[in-house]
């Protein structure tokens, strides 16, 4: 029976000022970080959203752990790189503008092949069958130097073709523009797909694949379909990649990689849309600041994971909603002193902990360029047992202090917890 009158569907404002925000950012950022490392890192830090959000589409919204994400990235960008080759060559025509695109299909393709094996299974069976394709492709990539270019990888340039109204991608400014374009397109597209029946069903997919089942759904299709969907994401970031380093290694198809993937979206947030866009940040500025302010930088990531898991599995991602929650009740300013507390003896214990994590590393790898290291402005001895005892007491105080700490944060957390429940209790009785 058709409708005879009129509905009115108010607009999502907020939702709306999001979007609009977050497209006022990627606008903005050059003119705020105009420094050419600054607009490096801006691009990086664009393609590093768009992967970790299509894996995040495995992993968060599907419950599909993968060791493998790299693959179709990786692949996407060799394809990339050989386009524009084609393109130099004057064989093929495409605009560079489109070649994210081509990366995209290429993952598309290739998610296609080797998912119609990997998602007949799911949960651990899944992860090892990932881990096994992975590797595989990584062997390939060392000994079929025609495609993959061995060691060396394969070099293009980016600014072939006519320029389009001036455009030739050869600045960095340009391609920045370029990977803000995909990247406000790609998530929005990747937010839409959560909204969408596919996305749906992959998460009750993720919940309880029986029930799914029973209704008639195939689960094995529903995750074939969105790991399809997620290698397209995947592809268009390896695209983006091949335009912005324009080379490509084997690297970008290697486990390091797809365990970064992993790595940030956890820290992000899986359980959040918005935690693998905070994840993808952190990536480029672990992959780029921490790299060079210490060798030994991946162990430090190492250690913020662990922490990570033990205190907030839930990623930066749910500590940002579960603060906004304690906001909405107007009880946040009870806990700003006990925040300084966890911040102030966090840091003293990252301190001593960095503190022997350097003299280790110094021990074991520069001893031979003497047995002084410098660290937070001060002078460390490795040879000498006061430097060892000082970096041990002071993580140890740390520790202690943070423990302390974090217990009277959990007692006065759950108390304000217990006065929410009770009072949304009392709004839905006045209700």
């Amino acid at each position: 029976m058709s409708k005879t009158y009129y509905e009115f569907r108010p607009y999502n404002v907020g939702r709306w000022l999001v979007w609009s925000l977050f497209a006022l950012v990627l606008l903005l950022a050059p003119q705020l970080f105009s420094s050419n490392l600054s607009i490096s890192m801006l691009s990086q830090m664009g393609i590093a959203i768009i992967a970790c959000l299509s894996y995040n589409m495995l992993l968060g919204q599907g419950g599909m752990l993968s060791f493998g994400h790299a693959v179709y990235s990786g692949l996407g960008s060799y394809v990339a790189i050989h386009t524009l080759l084609k393109v130099a060559e004057g064989s093929v025509f495409v605009p560079v503008s489109l070649i994210p695109l081509v990366g995209g299909a290429a993952g598309l393709f290739f998610a296609a092949l080797f998912g119609w094996v990997t998602t007949r299974k799911a949960g651990t069976a899944f992860a090892m069958i990932t881990l096994g394709v992975g590797e595989l492709v990584f062997a390939l990539s060392l000994m079929f130097s025609d495609f993959f270019g061995g060691e060396a990888g394969i070099s293009a340039n980016r600014v072939v073709g006519e320029p389009v109204w001036g455009i030739t991608f050869g600045p960095g400014v340009q391609v920045y523009y370029l990977v803000a374009v995909y990247t406000f397109v790609c998530v929005a597209a990747m937010y839409a797909f959560t909204r969408t029946p596919l996305g749906r069903i992959l998460n009750a997919v993720r919940d309880n694949p029986e029930r799914v089942e029973f209704i008639g759904y195939d689960t094995q299709v529903v995750r074939y379909l969105a790991f399809m969907v997620a290698g397209f994401f995947a592809g268009v970031s390896g695209g983006l990649a091949a335009i912005q380093f324009e080379i490509v290694t084997a690297e970008v198809v290697g486990p390091l990689r797809s365990g970064a993937y992993l790595l940030f979206t956890f820290l992000g947030g899986a359980t959040f849309f918005f935690g693998p866009i905070i994840g993808g940040v952190l990536m480029v500025l672990a992959l780029v600041f921490l790299s060079e302010l210490t060798k030994a930088w991946l162990l430090y990531l190492g250690l913020i994971f662990l922490f990570m898991v033990m205190y907030a599995p839930g990623g930066l991602a749910s500590l940002i909603m579960m603060n906004l929650r304690v906001a909405a009740f107007g009880r946040l300013r009870e806990l700003w002193v006990s925040y300084l507390a966890l911040a102030g003896t966090g840091l003293v214990a990252l301190a001593g902990a960095g503190a022997l994590v350097e003299m280790v590393y110094h021990l074991q790898l520069n001893a031979s360029i003497g047995s002084q290291v410098e660290y937070l402005g001060a002078v460390l001895d490795v040879r000498s047992v006061q430097s060892w005892f000082g970096a041990l007491f002071v993580m140890a105080t740390g520790v202690a202090l943070f423990e302390v700490a974090r217990r009277h944060f959990r007692t006065h957390w759950n108390e304000i917890q217990v006065d929410i429940e009770k009072e949304i209790k009392r709004r839905e009785l006045a209700a």
